[in-house]
């Protein structure tokens, strides 16, 4: 009897102490979710403010490229970056705040950059946690970043300038450019050649045929909305049947037809005299020469646009993000140059001297209205220009690095800034990226 109540008061010191440990553990645990809790509170606070920001930024970032002057007095519209930077500041602590945060830092990843596009903000409120009775704080950081990004204007699909409103001419039934129709004769006449019967399934469609197609298959993977399809350029054709489709791919570059999407087999655009013009930039593809652009390099842009049939302006902003029209620039990845030409890129284009500002510029020439041709969208072969044809073909958008997607970012506001907009304007997103 003895050894059994031993046993059951040892049983009972033994259920006490799991009571204890259970009590203890249950009491830390509470401590730590409160702390993150606390934790959680700053992560929202810090990802309303880098919202915050970079809404403001969006709200003022064409003041940015106003001219300083207008008619020789202050130009009222024009905001310089100090007072860009300010307001977006004072927008993000000030959300930050509301949102229970007391020790907020913002900081401006890019902001040394002409138009600065990233906000980073981190509250740093020291997590506080009840121990043992006692309240024990912990530093715990919470960070967000948030930037402006080309919105839907960046998909592969151009926007804005209206149907093509040229002569059409038929094949098979269909609409398109008389030039484009001539090109595909030629291909259809090898095809057959080879035993392949070329049928053409859909050519230039209208705005408003757009809306009905979207309208019944609402899904922008495959039917693009309205006002962004290339097919309304008259250049664009669907072509079958599937049985031809190796035999497109193969051959058809031969008559300079590219196709578009990697994931539609059957659409093929045609890339001769398809500059800015063809890709909804507006004006009459070259543009002039923006008041910006300093006076010895007015020549060789305006040369360069009229060679390979792309806006002025865009080629001048371009210039502007790359260098600020220096022709000694050299970036720290190698870049040389006034366009910022890779070694290789330069070796490519046949341009022997990058720094060579007037010859540089026309290999960018070449090389925008190369882009252009195969990505028919201006903010696209911006994005490839920066990042690579490689990236922009892999997910036909503009691809997610911080880097690309400001540079198109900035070169699309200066655009808008210098009075050059016409189809670009669907503006920028703000999108948190950490």
């Amino acid at each position: 009897m003895a050894e059994r109540a031993g046993e059951r008061g040892q049983a009972l010191l033994l259920l006490v102490a799991a009571l204890c440990a259970a009590l203890i553990a249950a009491f830390v645990l509470g401590g730590i979710a409160r702390g993150l809790g606390s934790q959680g509170r700053d992560q929202q606070a810090a990802d309303l403010a880098a919202l915050a920001g970079a809404r403001s930024m969006r709200a003022s970032y064409d003041r940015l490229f106003e001219p300083a002057f207008a008619g020789g007095a202050p130009n009222p519209r024009h905001l310089d970056r100090s007072a860009y930077l300010a307001a977006a500041r004072a927008r993000a602590l000030a959300v930050a705040r509301l949102n229970g945060a007391r020790r907020v830092e913002v900081a401006f990843p890019d902001g040394a950059s002409f138009a600065p596009t990233r906000v980073r903000v981190t509250v740093a409120d020291p997590a506080v946690v009840a121990l043992g009775g006692q309240r024990r704080s912990a530093d715990v950081r919470a960070v967000a970043e948030a930037q402006l990004a080309p919105g839907a204007v960046a998909s592969l699909a151009a926007s804005g300038a209206g149907d093509y409103r040229g002569p059409l001419a038929y094949r098979q039934g269909k609409p398109m450019r008389p030039d484009v129709a001539l090109a595909f004769d030629r291909m259809a006449a090898v095809a057959a050649r080879d035993g392949v019967s070329l049928i053409v399934v859909s050519g230039f469609r209208s705005d408003a045929e757009q809306a009905r197609l979207f309208a019944a298959h609402p899904d922008p993977r495959w039917v693009a909305p309205p006002g962004r399809s290339l097919h309304r350029l008259g250049t664009e054709l669907d072509l079958g049947p599937a049985s031809a489709y190796t035999w497109l791919a193969a051959n058809a570059p031969k008559f300079h037809f590219v196709q578009r999407y990697s994931w539609e087999p059957w659409h093929y655009g045609y890339t001769l005299d398809a500059g800015s013009t063809s890709v909804g930039y507006g004006g009459d593809g070259r543009g002039g020469v923006p008041s910006f652009v300093p006076a010895a390099f007015a020549a060789p842009i305006a040369a360069a646009a009229q060679r390979w049939n792309v806006s002025a302006a865009l080629l001048a902003a371009q210039l502007y993000a790359e260098s600020g029209f220096n022709p000694a620039a050299v970036s720290p990845a190698g870049a040389e140059g006034i366009a910022q030409f890779m070694p290789g890129t330069a070796r490519a284009l046949g341009l022997g001297d990058p720094f060579d500002a007037s010859k540089a510029i026309d290999a960018q020439g070449r090389l925008m209205r190369d882009l252009l041709r195969r990505f028919g969208s201006v903010p696209l072969a911006l994005a490839a220009y920066n990042a690579g044809p490689g990236a922009v073909a892999a997910c036909g958008c503009v691809p997610p690095y911080p880097e690309t997607q400001a540079y198109v970012a900035r070169i699309l506001g200066l655009l808008r800034g210098a009075g050059d907009s016409a189809g670009l304007a669907t503006g920028l997103d703000v999108r948190l990226i950490g």
